[in-house]
């Protein structure tokens, strides 16, 4: 069921929100383009719902070249590089690349871990399953707590029954919790908003990674029928498939980094995590959220009508099974 705020409303009072959150870190002299700003600039961050944790608006995702098997030089390349320049989330889960994604990110967490909000996830919907899981995560990331452990992919009726469930995987969350061995609970999905829009009533987690790019409103709409509540809940919001693994890119419409990453930018989220295929890549997302301006409501507009001959390809992950 679509929550009751209108879209219009819901964009104008969500560009109100993105100039009320965001803060810089700390002060430093303003680099000259025609220097390395990457190198020089802080990103400016937002609160990451009631968990207490400021976060950048650029976080790296665990995914692309670090899920890639024979990477391990250039995963942990990205890795340090991001650290270096102040990002200060990192997501993975245990099935990316069955693993390696976490055994990569967890040779830099051995040396760096208190330097992010480390999140990971589990796929399995139930208790025993997710525990072993959890207990394979930890050793790959090479750390003995997860700031959140997120429930992976949730997508269908079925799946919130299993998880849900006496012997579900939320079970193992909370035991895990009141152990301190995970701080936070999260749930992520890019399939149905409606589904994951039921688990936030039906549970208070603390956050939330949902799909948000420019083609989303064109089928099953995260910014109308899941974000609008989890605002109201004052989740921490991550966005996902900001690129959609530059799908999001045709000439006609969307063309560049930046306008994907300013329009979910501008949405009332906390932060957004993209995989990273090079360092050039790394940095370029940095530079965006660097400098970083919300768009007019008549911009975002535009990009979205821009995708509107080619949204199912820029929302394929709806698509699936």
């Amino acid at each position: 069921m679509k929550n009751p705020i209108d879209r219009r409303g819901f964009i104008k009072t969500a560009l109100g929100a993105v100039a009320g959150v965001a803060v810089l870190p700390h002060s430093g002299r303003a680099a000259s383009w025609t220097e390395n700003p990457v190198a020089t600039l802080a990103m400016p961050r937002r609160p990451l719902g009631k968990t207490g944790h400021p976060v950048c608006l650029f976080s790296l995702g665990g995914q692309s070249t670090l899920e890639t098997p024979g990477t391990e030089e250039q995963s942990l390349a990205i890795i340090n590089r991001a650290l270096d320049l102040g990002v200060n989330y990192v997501d993975t889960a245990a099935a990316y690349g069955n693993g390696i994604s976490e055994t990569y990110i967890g040779r830099v967490m051995k040396i760096r871990r208190k330097e992010v909000y480390l999140a990971s996830k589990t796929h399995d919907r139930s208790y025993d399953g997710s525990l072993r899981l959890l207990e394979r995560t930890l050793k790959n990331l090479q750390t003995d707590h997860l700031d959140a452990w997120q429930l992976h992919h949730v997508g269908s009726q079925d799946d919130l029954d299993r998880i849900f469930a006496p012997n579900g995987a939320l079970k193992a969350m909370e035991k895990m919790r009141s152990q301190k061995v995970i701080r936070f609970l999260g749930i992520t999905g890019h399939k149905d908003p409606a589904i994951l829009a039921t688990a936030i009533r039906q549970y208070e987690f603390d956050t939330i990674l949902m799909a948000l790019n420019a083609a989303d409103r064109h089928r099953k709409p995260f910014t109308e029928e899941l974000l609008p509540l989890a605002v109201e809940k004052k989740m921490g919001i991550i966005g996902m498939k900001i690129p959609a693994r530059g799908r999001i890119f045709r000439d006609g419409g969307i063309t560049t980094m930046q306008q994907a990453m300013r329009y979910t930018l501008t949405l009332p989220v906390s932060t957004v995590i993209i995989g990273i295929d090079t360092l050039e890549h790394l940095e370029e997302n940095i530079r965006i959220a660097q400098s970083f301006t919300p768009l007019q409501s008549t911009e975002m507009a535009a990009l979205e009508e821009k995708t509107k001959s080619y949204y199912e390809s820029a929302s394929w992950f709806k698509f699936r099974g």
